[in-house]
């Protein structure tokens, strides 16, 4: 998958080669299959938590909104970057535009940081209900929880514009080969010709913020939590009061673990071969995982499900 170098210097190329897994042609079959199993079952998760927390009254807490919002960024999530993947494995021309590769990084980017900061609001919204449950109506209040939201998308989308930016004035000089599944800001600063020093720091200065800070919400939010759940004397209260965070702490484990090792390691550390596979996991495994992990261990979820499954029974019959 060699391309000719006979592109000017500042001349972006037509498209990129996506090389994927073509140089190991017996993956290809197997990784389509689960991709879109994967897929398939991301959408139906997600779309089935939306539509609970939309229409079911129980579900209209702070909680399930930040949820609902983290199931609409991990369907966007993996239509942004699994179609493109599943044309590409099934096609020998392995390609995606110019213009369709920076669309692609810029939207991933937007709502990776996006997602950063509602795990933190959703870190906040159990600190309050477990540690202020007397106040919790006043302090997580809609309004609040509305402006919280609309921080995180406006954060991300001012993160994936400054990337864009810096981005798409570097220059290829013929490169045209990305050794990765989709279009990601890393992996196009590894492939250009120039001096990518200012595009190296920023990202990491940036991602340091959208990955640290929020992080730091989440863990200092659960220590507090952790230091009020060993002051209950029962054990059935402390048992409650776990099994309320688990499901968030399990999903914020699978999304900040790939991400810190993907963004916040030196640039001539970064391994192409390794980043494109953690990249896969994190771009469709975490979102196929996340409502199973919230369905499976939340009774409200369960029990809103089963609701509206009814429903759909009845309006069909």
């Amino acid at each position: 998958m060699k391309s000719d170098n006979h592109s000017f210097l500042g001349d972006p190329p037509k498209a990129f080669i996506l090389l994927g897994v073509s140089d190991r042609p017996w993956l290809e079959l197997p990784l389509f299959v689960v991709l879109l199993l994967s897929y398939v079952l991301a959408m139906l998760g997600n779309v089935a938590i939306i539509l609970a927390s939309r229409v079911d009254p129980q579900l209209h807490s702070p909680m399930y909104i930040f949820l609902s919002h983290l199931s609409f960024l991990d369907l966007c999530y993996t239509t942004t970057t699994v179609p493109q993947m599943l044309v590409n494995m099934g096609s020998s021309q392995k390609t995606i535009s110019y213009g369709g590769c920076t669309v692609q990084y810029a939207v991933f980017h937007w709502l990776g940081c996006t997602e950063c900061i509602v795990l933190a609001a959703m870190a906040l919204d159990r600190y309050v209900a477990i540690c202020k449950p007397l106040h919790y109506a006043i302090l997580m209040h809609r309004a609040l929880c509305q402006q919280l939201v609309a921080l995180a998308w406006l954060s991300g989308f001012g993160n994936s514009f400054v990337q864009v930016v810096l981005t798409v004035q570097l220059p290829f000089c013929g490169r045209q080969v990305l050794n990765n599944f989709f279009c990601e800001v890393p992996a196009v600063i590894k492939l250009s010709c120039a001096d990518t020093a200012v595009n190296d720091t920023i990202l990491a200065v940036l991602v340091a913020f959208f990955v640290l800070v929020p992080l730091a919400v989440i863990l200092l939010s659960y220590g507090f939590i952790a230091r009020e759940v060993l002051r209950i004397q029962s054990s059935k209260g402390r048992h409650k009061a776990f099994g309320t965070c688990s499901s968030h702490l399990m999903i914020v484990s699978l999304f900040y673990l790939p991400a810190i090792y993907m963004y916040l390691q030196p640039p001539s550390s970064y391994s192409q071969e390794q980043g494109k596979f953690i990249s896969l996991f994190y771009s469709i495994i975490t979102p196929t995982l996340n409502p199973f992990i919230y369905t499976l261990r939340n009774k409200d979820m369960k029990g809103a499900l089963r609701r509206l499954l009814a429903r759909i029974w009845r309006l069909c019959g």
